[in-house]
């Protein structure tokens, strides 16, 4: 079975290996076993359902939300050669009626479908015919109340499926669950006993930065942040139609090539600036959220936020819809707090709970936006991650933080959560310390504790942040049980016996920033490692071919793929199915221009490709180089190769070097995971990604602080231009 796995990944999807855990998830579903996958956005959902709907005897059924998504994974599914189909409000009688034919034939692999087509007593009984292999439900935190993004038809799902096969395996996904969530959406599907497949949320290619919203200024600012991103794909999103029409008019007019998108406007219109902005006709997408739910974009290089998310799970969806390449993406939010208020004035009219948790949400936005805390350590312990290391790679650890002692700070709010016995949400807790007396505290004779009043000195917005930074330390928690509920956890107590010294970071106060005092733009990574020239040309080309088929250009080939061509200049089809994420199936199917035109340039420019490269030899300094390849092949350390060939190390290396700057491809992983971690290496390996040139002393200057020795960074630019370039 794993063999037949492997090819079709290979063969229809075009990847060699899987990410992350798709493989287990994968096999978890042909084995038939119900299956929870928690995933970020960009890490490679849909392909952990559609694999095994390709390799399984049926039609998977795809409950999902969003009838434009549908259409976009549908799209690209027949483009690779699947027969998959869509079940919405879009088709009229004549194509639902052959939709149905299709897969009672048994010849559809997959059926994308709306959940609110799912409930009609026809499609019920029609379902009840064909043969299933399992559900996928996407999105599935629009099952949750405490979500998001709650979608009541989306909690009839559990007893539909029940009617059309109460045996039907069940994989339910979504891109962000936070711990709350996760065990709402298992028990309402009754999936407590699914496997549960929970991917990190750390994209580490996206670039955290959030900027005040000072009124004239931030247009200026969005309109040069995108002429200095000229060419690139971007997405900004505002809370109104209104706004929408306004800033992409304003784009407009500085000569950005820029189209609204929102609920209002007409569906054709919609769908036209939706695919000039996937055909890259257009840079710059203006859109309430409305817009690019799943829209599988992966070039997205920024995604700017005009107003506030409603909530942190919305605003990682969308920032998140940035570099699913894996290459750079930059996520910038405009925030003041007035726009908290005037989202929470929208909420007044809503049924008391949904009122409550809309308030919660949006003071963890507010929370975040206002927390000089490392950006990727919040958000990741929002979502029930705890990460110990700053990231480096966010506007909060690039700026210097005013920091203040946190032990005394630390002990009153822990104690005040103590003696009030884990039962309060952060306002009470906060009120205790400062002593404010009301109804409230007294009733419950708070006003008696000795914690109250110890912290008065100190305004609201200080203890707010003290027990804030309390949680991503751990020392509290929130109570998954009972909303906003903050409880002690085992490393608070200990504290508390055993007080230590800590370090807080004062939070930024937006309020007072002043209105002319703008944040300097943060440079973006920049430098490649492939030709340019030859990068564009294919890029002009896959959006020609694309053109011709009716595709967006990524279903083609996606920007690494024509970037590895515009490294390894691939002459033949057999050399071209070998870049990752091609495969001979795309070769077969878009192939010939791209080689046509590779050829022509390589012809054209005199450039050696790697084909044409071989190690070369000569006397004794050869016999060297093959000792070195076959040693390094049977994975002997290199300290002892050294010793067997009696070099230093310093003259092993040159030898290396030689040998992979010649086009040879040497493998020495193994030798790198036994001098350093993943986290030095990926350090490295963003840092040689982008980086100007590979220069070793100018690499020992950038990565001063993190005391790289020469010999390391050495050895993995071996590892680097060997994969890379080879």
């Amino acid at each position: 079975m794993d063999q037949i796995v492997k090819e079709n990944l290979k063969k229809i999807f075009g990847f060699s290996q899987f990410r992350g855990n798709q493989e287990p998830i994968v096999d978890n579903i042909l084995k038939g076993n119900n299956t929870f996958v928690i995933m970020p956005t960009g890490a490679g959902k849909s392909l952990c359902y559609q694999l095994p709907a390709v390799i399984k005897d049926g039609t998977a059924i795809v409950i999902s939300p969003l009838i434009a998504l549908m259409k976009n994974q549908v799209d690209q599914l027949n483009a690779f050669g699947i027969n998959a189909h869509f079940l919405n409000s879009t088709l009229n009688k004549s194509e639902t009626n052959k939709v149905k034919k299709e897969v009672l034939s048994g010849k559809t692999k997959l059926l994308y479908v709306a959940p609110e087509s799912l409930t009609k007593e026809e499609n019920i009984l029609f379902l009840k015919d064909a043969n299933l292999s399992f559900v996928a439900i996407d999105e599935a935190h629009c099952i949750s109340e405490w979500g998001h993004d709650f979608r009541p038809e989306y909690r009839k799902i559990k007893s539909i499926i029940a009617q059309i096969g109460p045996d039907l395996p069940v994989i339910a996904l979504t891109a962000t669950a936070t711990p709350k969530v996760q065990q709402d959406i298992q028990r309402n599907l009754q999936m407590e006993e699914a496997d549960l497949y929970k991917s990190s949320f750390n994209r580490t290619n996206l670039y955290y930065e959030v900027r005040p919203k000072i009124k004239n200024e931030t247009k200026k600012q969005i309109i040069k942040y995108i002429k200095s991103h000229k060419g690139k794909s971007g997405i900004i999103y505002c809370l109104s139609r209104k706004k929408v029409e306004e800033i992409a008019d304003l784009l407009k007019v500085n000569g950005i090539k820029a189209a609204p998108y929102h609920a209002g406007l007409d569906q054709s219109v919609r769908v036209k600036n939706q695919d000039d902005f996937l055909n890259e006709e257009v840079d710059v997408i203006v859109a309430t959220i409305a817009f690019g739910m799943g829209i599988d974009k992966p070039d997205v290089r920024y995604v700017i936020h005009y107003d506030v998310p409603k909530s942190l799970e919305g605003y990682y969806q969308e920032t998140g819809r940035a570099g699913r390449d894996g290459l750079e993406g930059h996520c910038l939010m405009f925030y003041r707090y007035d726009d908290i208020i005037k989202l929470e004035k929208f909420n007044k009219d809503k049924p008391v709970t949904e009122r409550e948790n809309s308030k919660i949400l949006l003071q963890e936005m507010a929370a975040y936006s206002e927390s000089s805390v490392c950006r990727r350590k919040f958000l990741l312990h929002y979502f029930g991650e705890m990460m110990e290391q700053d990231c480096g790679f966010c506007d909060n650890c690039k700026k210097p933080k005013e920091k203040f002692e946190g032990m005394d700070y630390l002990t009153a709010a822990i104690e005040a959560v103590k003696e009030t016995n884990n039962r309060f949400n952060m306002d009470h807790i906060v009120n205790v310390i400062r002593g404010e007396s009301n109804d409230y505290i007294t009733s419950y004779k708070h006003d008696k504790l000795d914690v109250f009043g110890r912290g008065k000195e100190d305004d609201e917005r200080l203890w707010r942040t003290v027990i804030r930074q309390a949680m991503i330390g751990g020392f509290l928690e929130k109570d998954i049980e009972n909303y906003g509920v903050i409880k002690i956890t085992p490393k608070g107590e200990k504290f508390l016996e055993a007080p230590y010294s800590v370090t807080f970071c004062k939070d930024h106060n937006f309020e007072e920033m002043v209105e002319n005092e703008t944040p300097e733009e943060t440079p973006s990574a920049g430098g490649v490692a492939y030709d340019e020239k030859l990068f564009e040309l294919l890029k002009a080309e896959r959006k020609k071919v694309a053109k011709a088929k009716g595709l967006p250009p990524y279903v083609i080939f996606q920007d690494p793929s024509l970037e590895e061509m515009a490294t390894v200049y691939p002459t033949t089809r057999e050399e071209l199915a070998q870049i990752n994420g091609v495969g001979m199936g795309k070769v077969v199917k878009f192939g010939a221009s791209f080689l046509k035109l590779i050829e022509n340039y390589v012809e054209e420019n005199d450039i050696i490709t790697a084909s044409d490269v071989v190690v070369k030899t000569s006397g004794t300094r050869s016999k060297v180089k093959i000792s070195i390849i076959q040693q390094v092949d049977r994975k002997i350390d290199l300290d002892e190769i050294a010793e067997n060939l009696n070099l230093t190390m310093e003259e092993l290396l040159q030898e290396i070097e030689q040998i992979i700057y010649s086009g040879t491809k040497l493998n020495i992983n193994y030798y790198i995971e036994n001098i350093m971690d993943e986290e030095r290496e990926e350090i490295l390996h963003d840092y040689f990604m982008t980086a100007e040139s590979d220069n070793i002393r100018v690499a020992l200057q950038e990565l001063e602080d993190e005391d790289f020795a020469e010999e390391e960074i050495r050895v993995y630019r071996i590892k680097f231009i060997s994969e890379h370039a080879n």
